[in-house]
Parts: structure tokens; C-alpha cells; sequence
């Protein structure tokens, strides 16, 4: 049995093809939605967060012989922590993770290197600033002093939990724009044009994650665009393709 962590479109298709190719596959995903996702017949799904101690729990219970870590390339603590597991439990780790956005050669571009440091630079361009980098971070853009008077624009998944925690960080309703993407350049640029955007923030979470139509529509409407660079992370057996995935799983049987 492999168990892939695949709390994104490309985990999720990996785990189908490697189903496909003859494995017996589990999937982990954090959130009944993320379980609506998964959910395809042939493989079994496991709901909710895991820490290291759980990691290893549910390999045992299982009789995992393999963990994919297809995890989102900004979750560093679950990557942590199935590292940390699968050294405990004795079987291989294999990392997937989707390459990076080539960034283009653009004046008003800003690498940064965690949210904190996005938040500061932001207050110093603009008093409207749209936040594409998921929910997970919009506590360190409310809490900080310096954007207090500007207005934060948080483009977040339409699920009940996130806009909940939305509302409860202070974010006005009408800020929140919860829809699924990836998204256009067309509706970038108008999602931006609308609310008024002069400062953008977003992660290079890759094509599958829309970083390059992000980075687009940025570049069309001369915004400042603000992008936070991926955790450093000494990953073991990295691979950047699904092909080296299967490759890699074969190789560690």
C-alpha cells in the first residue's frame, strides 16, 4: 500500500496513475472536500490533519510501504512531518514537487521570503492590496500593524470553514472573494480591475496553482506584484515528475 499525501489537483493525479499502474493506493487530505476531490474508485482516503505521531499511526494501521509526498510545496510542516514518520516506521519517503513558475523580467516584481516580510513591503505601495496566497496566511497580513489601514482583499477556496475564519480575522465580507481556481489571465485582470487592486501578493506555487496568470494579469495592469519564495527544504529522493515518482516507487521496493 502507498499512501499519498495530496492535498492538491496534482497529487490527487498521481495517485490515480499510480493506482493505475498497479499499486494499491491511500490518499490523505485534510477536509471532506478534499475527500470529494479524492474520492475515485480504487483508492481509499483518509481524512484529517496528521502530525508525525498520527503519520505513523495510520502507516502502521494500514500496512504502508511507501509515502508520496504530494503535498502543496508551501506546506513545510506536513513534508516534516512524513519525513519524520516515515524515518520512525523504517519505509521510504519519495517528495513530488511541481516546478516553479519561471519569473519574468518585470521592474515592479518583489521576492520575499515568508508572508511577514510580504505584509511589510505591501504597506509601503498601496492602500488596497489582494491577497492570492490561501487562507493559511491571512492572520500574519490582519495582524500587521503597518497594513491596518489598508484595505486587505482575501481570494480564498469557497469552503464554510475558510470564509468563517475569514469573517473572524475581521475581513469584510465583500473582501472575500471565495472561489475555486486555478484562475484565467482574463479573470485575474478583471478580479483585480474590480476591487481596485494596487498591490498584488501570491506564492510561485507553479502552473497548477495559476502563479503564472497571477503574475500575468500583475504585469498587464502594472501592479506591484509581491511573491513569496518556497521553504527552503532538504527533501529526500525529490522528484519533479509523476514519471520519476513511479520510477522512484518501483525503485524502493
Amino acid at each position: 500500500m502507498i499512501l499519498v499525501l495530496a492535498g492538491t489537483l496534482d497529487g490527487r493525479e498521481l495517485a490515480v496513475r499510480l493506482a493505475k499502474t498497479g499499486f494499491q493506493v491511500m490518499v490523505s487530505v485534510i477536509s471532506e472536500y478534499g475527500r470529494s476531490l479524492a474520492e475515485v474508485p480504487g483508492i481509499s482516503v483518509h481524512i484529517g490533519q496528521l502530525a508525525a505521531e498520527g503519520m505513523k499511526e495510520l502507516i502502521t494501521a494500514n500496512g504502508i510501504k511507501t509515502v508520496v509526498d504530494a503535498s502543496h510545496p508551501y506546506a513545510v510542516n506536513v513534508s516534516a512531518n512524513a519525513m519524520a514518520a516515515c524515518e520512525n516506521s523504517g519505509i521510504p519517503y519519495i517528495r513530488y514537487e511541481r516546478a516553479e513558475v519561471g519569473l519574468p523580467d518585470y521592474e515592479q516584481l518583489y521576492m520575499v521570503s515568508d508572508a511577514s516580510e510580504a505584509a511589510r513591503l505591501a504597506a509601503r505601495m498601496g492602500k488596497v492590496v489582494f491577497l492570492t496566497t490561501g487562507s493559511r496566511t491571512l492572520k500574519i497580513f490582519k495582524n500587521e500593524p503597518q497594513l491596518a489601514d489598508c484595505r486587505l482583499v482575501a481570494r480564498v477556496l469557497p469552503q464554510a470553514d475558510v470564509i468563517t475564519e475569514c469573517i473572524g480575522l475581521g475581513f469584510n465580507p465583500g473582501d472575500i472573494v471565495a472561489i475555486k481556481g486555478p484562475f484565467s489571465h482574463e479573470l485575474n485582470v478583471a478580479l483585480f480591475k474590480e476591487y481596485g487592486t494596487q498591490v498584488v501578493i501570491t506564492k510561485n506555487s507553479g502552473t497548477v496553482g495559476g502563479a503564472d496568470t497571477k503574475i500575468s494579469a500583475a504585469m498587464e495592469l502594472g501592479l506591484p506584484l509581491i511573491v513569496i519564495g518556497r521553504p527552503a527544504m532538504n527533501y529526500k529522493n525529490l522528484c519533479k515528475t509523476p514519471e520519476e515518482v513511479i520510477c522512484k516507487v518501483f525503485d524502493v521496493r
